[in-house]
């Protein structure tokens, strides 16, 4: 699963690398180093919008968004928004027939963009001779580049405010995730799904068409780095950029590697 990752770039730097053109970000967002469930995350999405122009061949226009969505998504038909603590994670292999994320996987696809993500690994043995206290790592590339996470989003309506109220709709997001392979399946059995550079296009697209949206995306496994890191991350209360300062690998533990 993704329980927590990093989010540190400003809407100004995401709106030059997706090709933004719109930023419909109210407020300022900080680097946030422990992104947590329900904490507000910038997602990048496709929108349709009326053009500008009066009588224009082509009233309806779309335009690639940069907006400020809640990390656990919240199906429209949810009569209680409190569901979306649950639903931070979608399972690709579930995801198109599964009533909670169905229709927002055929026509609301977002990118979440990341610096990395946390995953917690159970150690084999405890230096203590007690249990042994789970390792937090963060998983990254080596390079520092963009992690696109996969995401879904969603709309949901207060039905106790006014329809034009500013506070009456909710947009709600979560990550796409799948099995996990390779070494990084030895610290958690599900890792996130990245889009591929070039399906950017096809994936924001509110229509799904003939392929499967699926094909577009790749694990965020390869070509990573797992870095042990301080428990302190444990604590939601906890951020800055210590957090993601590598840490001495306890007893029982993995060595940090790179993933291929």
């Amino acid at each position: 699963m993704c329980g927590r990752y990093v989010a540190v770039h400003s809407p100004q730097q995401l709106a030059r690398e997706f090709d933004i053109e719109r930023v419909a970000v109210e407020g300022a967002m900080e680097p946030d180093y422990n992104v947590a469930p329900t904490k507000p995350v910038l997602a990048v999405l496709t929108r349709e919008r009326r053009g500008d122009e009066e009588g224009a061949e082509e009233p309806v226009v779309r335009e690639r968004q940069l907006r400020t969505l809640r990390w656990g998504l919240v199906p429209s038909w949810a009569k209680d928004p409190a569901i979306g603590n649950r639903l931070i994670n979608a399972r690709v292999e579930s995801a198109p027939d599964k009533p909670s994320f169905r229709k927002a996987f055929a026509k609301r696809r977002c990118i979440l963009p990341a610096l990395g993500y946390y995953e917690w690994a159970q150690p084999e043995k405890s230096e203590t001779g007690g249990k042994p206290r789970k390792q937090p790592y963060f998983i990254h590339r080596p390079d520092g580049s963009t992690l696109p996470m996969a995401g879904l989003y969603e709309l949901w309506r207060d039905p106790e405010r006014e329809r034009d109220d500013p506070d009456a709709w909710m947009w709600s997001c979560t990550v796409l995730t799948t099995q996990a392979t390779d070494e990084l399946g030895r610290i958690h059995d599900r890792a996130p799904l990245l889009v591929r550079a070039d399906g950017y296009d096809a994936w924001l697209s509110p229509e799904t068409g003939e392929s499967d949206p699926r094909e577009l995306l790749v694990p965020a496994t390869v070509g990573m780095r797992a870095d042990p890191v301080s428990t302190a991350v444990n604590n939601v209360r906890n951020n800055g950029p210590q957090l993601i300062e590598p840490a001495p690998e306890p007893a029982g533990g993995q060595e940090p590697k790179e993933l291929r």
